[in-house]
């Protein structure tokens, strides 16, 4: 048996046979031609490109139909690429200069960009390369004639296996067939991963050198919530994932019969259940799963993969769909919360040594007001159709908050002087994610209607982890003393003032933690759809005196493992029948 770790990027735990995809790649033996033959085979590559972005354009629209909008956006970047000036200028210079033939200058153009995206710091453009490889598949397939190796023809139940995928592979995927991936390279921001998470197939990347100790047919367990792969699993492990499956099927049809019911402890304290979501379409599952409202709808989608800013309309459109679907639940919109790194229309004069460090979420958008107005207009339209609030991502100072809201007003008298926009009443917020917005939060409460307590970035900046780096992946613990301590001191000032605090981040997903949370006196939790029907039978199976008898502990141990342990035995103690062993 050998296990191994990698990154989760969708949940679900997948049971069957490897189908080792061990791709030869395009690497193409150095190829010339004569002079004469230059314009006709720089022709040939033309007639190529056309045939190529016709195929993308055919994936575009089968994705789309098939998955949604924000996937098919996926082929539209790649389109971009395909059809980009300085890809045509290097590629037309190769064969009528260097007299490469056009398969070889393809290869060699793509292959540079593909490096340069590897190397890049952004881990956002690294993961990129993939999008690359995938445009150059596409053209070489048109230019040859011959389609390149596939995974459409798979058997039943398989666990695909490979060093890496590319979206357009993973998009082609029959759910039925495929059972899970696994791929030795690739990124939780990657396109393969936003593929797989929206097909929600259980996949887990960035496993590293493994292909060597595994072949197809081998049997391969991939648990997509803990990113494992376990490769030939003994008897009793086989058996204990197939329990655990069983259980988690078990619970999940049992949990839909609370869709429609509240989510109130025993002795009638309510808690709000509310979603975050990414894209539009998600709203769907929220309200499958019954969820009080949108806490935090993240709008990066509409940046990223675009070498323009969308435009007003874009971003109208995407928040009206969320807030009419909601159906007068409250939907909370957050402004763009990206670094300039990751952006295709806005760069950093210099590559940024630290990106979480720097210029990025509230402090980009203040830095560039034309692309914040247009995003905020939107948001303002979009809030006349129902219940929409807005909120600021990492604010850290009051100059910050201030610009914002002096931002809105103005925003707002210009839409209402156009006389096409009744002003209505938009609450304000901003998401509390570093130590010197709790600290400081006594001055921040009177120009702010509530707050969301980011528990992701808290956790990163309070502990001085990166979340992202393997290295210290030890050290990032929500339930570290300092962080509960932060957020217990935001509740506290929040309440004083008569406002509200939710909390948006990983933690809420987690039952444990969520009952810790509301001991703690949250009284809303904002968390992806999927989590709501278990977090709700937590809730549901406990007594607020309880849950505040586990806060009350929890607060006074000395390390992120104890608590973590403790949390855990109590669980196990008052909703046994949702503790599954890993």
């Amino acid at each position: 048996m050998l296990e191994l770790q990698g990154i989760a990027v969708s949940p679900g735990v997948a049971i069957g046979k490897a189908l080792v995809f061990d791709r030869e790649g395009y690497s193409l033996a150095r190829c010339l031609i004569a002079r004469e033959e230059t314009e006709r085979e720089w022709l040939r590559l033309v007639e190529a490109v056309e045939k190529a972005n016709q195929k993308l354009e055919e994936s575009r629209e089968h994705t789309t139909a098939t998955w949604g909008q924000h996937l098919g956006g996926i082929f539209s970047a790649q389109q971009q690429l395909l059809l980009d000036p300085h890809v045509r200028s290097e590629t037309e210079h190769l064969i009528r200069d260097k007299q490469y033939s056009a398969e070889y200058a393809v290869s060699e153009v793509f292959a540079k960009y593909a490096a340069a995206f590897r190397r890049a710091s952004s881990s956002f453009l690294a993961d990129r390369a993939s999008d690359v490889r995938d445009v150059e598949r596409v053209l070489l397939e048109a230019l040859s004639g011959k389609p390149a190796p596939t995974l459409r023809e798979l058997p039943h139940e398989a666990i695909v296996v490979s060093h890496d995928l590319t979206p357009g592979e993973t998009a082609a995927f029959d759910p039925s067939k495929v059972l899970g991936i696994c791929t030795e390279a690739g990124g939780p921001g990657g396109h393969t991963a936003i593929v797989a998470r929206g097909m929600e197939i259980p996949a887990v990347v960035g496993v590293g050198n493994f292909l060597h100790n595994i072949r197809s047919g081998d049997e391969v367990i991939v648990d997509g919530h803990l990113g494992r792969i376990i490769v030939s699993p003994d008897d009793a492990t086989r058996e204990r994932y197939l329990l655990r499956r069983k259980a988690r099927e078990s619970i999940a049809t049992k949990l839909q019969e609370l869709r429609d019911l509240p989510a109130i402890t025993s002795d009638g304290v309510r808690i709000e259940l509310m979603a975050n979501v990414e894209f539009p379409h998600e709203t769907e599952a929220c309200l499958a799963r019954g969820a009080d409202g949108v806490g935090l709808y993240r709008t990066e989608f509409l940046y990223l993969g675009h070498d323009s800013e969308p435009t007003e309309e874009e971003h109208y459109q995407a928040y009206l769909q969320v807030v009419r679907d909601m159906k007068d639940r409250p939907v909370v919109i957050r402004t763009l919360d990206l670094g300039a790194d990751k952006m295709g229309m806005v760069r950093p004069a210099e590559p940024e040594n630290n990106p979480f460090l720097g210029l990025r979420s509230i402090r980009l958008s203040l830095r560039n007001p034309a692309l914040f107005r247009v995003q905020v207009r939107a948001i303002l339209r979009a809030a006349c159709a129902g219940d929409c609030r807005i909120m600021f991502p990492m604010v850290t100072t009051l100059d910050e908050l201030r610009s914002a809201r002096f931002l809105l007003r103005s925003v707002s008298e210009d839409l209402w002087a156009e006389g096409n926009y009744t002003p209505c009443a938009v609450q304000v917020g901003m998401m509390v994610e570093v130590p010197a917005a709790v600290l400081m939060l006594d001055r921040f409460i009177d120009e702010i209607d509530f707050v969301s307590i980011g528990t992701n970035d808290l956790t990163q900046y309070t502990l001085a982890v990166d979340r992202s780096n393997d290295s210290v992946a030890d050290l990032y613990q929500a339930c570290d003393p300092a962080v509960l301590r932060l957020i217990q001191r935001t509740h506290q000032i929040v309440s004083e003032h008569g406002k509200s605090t939710s909390v948006c981040g990983e933690m809420s997903n987690n039952p444990a933690h969520a009952l810790l949370l509301v001991g703690m006196g949250i009284r809303t939790l904002s968390l992806t759809p999927a989590a709501i029907p278990i977090i709700k039978k937590a809730i549901r199976s406990v007594t607020l005196g309880q849950c505040e008898a586990m806060a009350w502990r929890a607060l006074r141990l000395s390390t992120a493992r104890e608590v973590e342990a403790f949390l855990m035995n109590q669980l196990a103690g008052l909703v046994p029948e949702i503790v599954l062993q890993a």
